[in-house]
């Protein structure tokens, strides 16, 4: 597995569980929402990069 495609997981899963606290403490929904497919994005381009 490279280094991007790790970094870019990483990233992912760090943003996923961000949305996740954001979510879980009644933040706005807007916020939540961007944090989710920022999540969902990183995560599939670092899946597509192995």
């Amino acid at each position: 597995m490279s280094t991007i495609a790790f970094l870019l997981i990483f990233i992912g899963l760090f943003l996923g569980g961000g949305a996740y606290s954001f979510w879980k403490q009644k933040l706005p929904k807007g916020v939540v929402v961007l944090l989710a497919i920022c999540a969902v994005m990183s995560l599939a381009a670092g899946l597509l990069r192995i």
